[in-house]
């Protein structure tokens, strides 16, 4: 009787909540503010889900924002704790987090969009398009998959930087590469070998096969067309913007930026979650990638990777019963996690701006919205 009272209570708030938000709001902005339209349904998903966050929260295992949907319909959003936690700022609804490698799915994106315009091809070698570029027989789909082969250049770049302390660019990463050509890992098509520099140099890529820059492409192409008014690259982030956060140790000591903050295209992306589920949303339907493109990018091309893989852009759990892309990310005080279950349209989106492991425990999200042990197959492993 308790359970069932709490649900009902639950679910009447959240409906009052929701009916308040939506009377409130003005005609242009209905079509673009999340509805839960159907909450009753749902409503055992949401005590699940807010039951889950509040506990985590509450032992101090997680500061962050949540969102669930399934298809258009968003089912759970909410914040918890602090955006910038020295000046009591709380997260709210349009706090905006650092993806960390969650920039990557973008970066895929806007690579697969170049290809259906027929501006890139995903054999073509990196060579031909990156003057210079002197590691023979990479192409684009290897870095998009991550078998090139190459080194990381968050790595290498440590003991060939020039002296000035300015923030270095993926060009700089380039020119590094052209001029002392650090030591490739493996062969081109090896195995898969995680590695930032691909996503790097597939940001130029883009720029060199578009004609725009690399904030712009994303901006003309996807954020302002999909209405993600709150999606920004590093360098297009106004530093007073008050939505702005702050990343932190588990203590909530600041973690600073540091030179490699200025390549873009392996991280680099500010956003939020209603953000990322309008991306999710828009692929779902085929606004942005055609389904042939999709089944490209979802699918798996490192058979040597048993439990999971990765496509063009996402990894995948070879476990779940159910196919299920995702992608984390952490970087400087950041974790964050997006995940797309195909069967139901579901999005789950957690960005976190403190080091809460808890961000990529995404099973449990599943046995909320699924029922107890009906969940998809536990742990994805990577944390990025």
């Amino acid at each position: 009787m308790k359970y069932l009272l709490s649900l009902v209570i639950c679910s009447f708030l959240i409906v009052t909540c929701n009916q308040t938000e939506v009377s409130n709001a003005s005609p242009a902005q209905k079509h673009t503010e999340p509805v839960i339209t159907d909450s009753l349904k749902y409503r055992a998903e949401i005590y699940r889900l807010d039951t889950l966050f509040q506990k985590l929260y509450n032992s101090d295992a997680f500061n962050g924002n949540v969102l669930v949907a399934k298809g258009h319909t968003v089912i759970y959003r909410k914040s918890f704790g602090y955006g910038i936690k020295e000046r009591n700022v709380k997260l709210s609804d349009t706090s905006l987090f650092q993806l960390a490698s969650v920039s990557k799915v973008i970066t895929g994106v806007a690579t697969l969009l170049l290809v259906e315009q027929g501006k890139l091809r995903l054999e073509s070698p990196v060579s031909e398009i990156l003057s210079g570029f002197p590691y023979e027989g990479v192409t684009v789909k290897q870095l998009l998959c991550h078998r090139s082969g190459l080194p990381n250049y968050i790595y290498f770049c440590t003991g060939l930087l020039p002296e000035k302390p300015d923030l270095i660019t993926g060009e700089d990463v380039l020119g590094i590469m052209i001029k002392d050509k650090p030591k490739a890992w493996l062969k081109p098509d090896t195995r898969f070998n995680y590695c930032n520099t691909n996503y790097a140099l597939l940001a130029l890529i883009i720029e060199k096969a578009s004609g725009k820059s690399y904030p712009q492409f994303l901006a003309d192409e996807i954020f302002t067309p999909l209405g993600m008014k709150h999606s920004f690259t590093r360098t297009g982030l106004n530093p007073k913007d008050p939505n702005l956060t702050h990343g932190y140790t588990m203590k909530y000591k600041e973690v600073a930026a540091d030179r490699t903050d200025g390549v873009l295209g392996d991280k680099g992306i500010y956003t939020t979650t209603y953000d990322l589920f309008l991306l999710s949303n828009a692929l779902y339907q085929n606004k942005l990638l055609s389904p042939e493109m999709q089944s490209q990018a979802y699918t798996a091309y490192s058979p040597e990777k048993k439990l999971s893989n990765y496509g063009l852009g996402w990894r995948m759990n070879m476990n779940a019963p159910d196919k299920e892309v995702f992608h984390n990310g952490w970087w400087h005080g950041y974790r964050t996690s997006f995940h797309r279950r195909f069967k139901d349209s579901l999005t789950i989106v957690v960005l976190s701006n403190r080091l809460n492991r808890s961000v990529y425990s995404t099973w449990r999200i599943y046995n909320a919205i699924d029922g107890p042990l009906s969940a998809s197959a536990k742990p994805e492993g990577e944390e990025e």
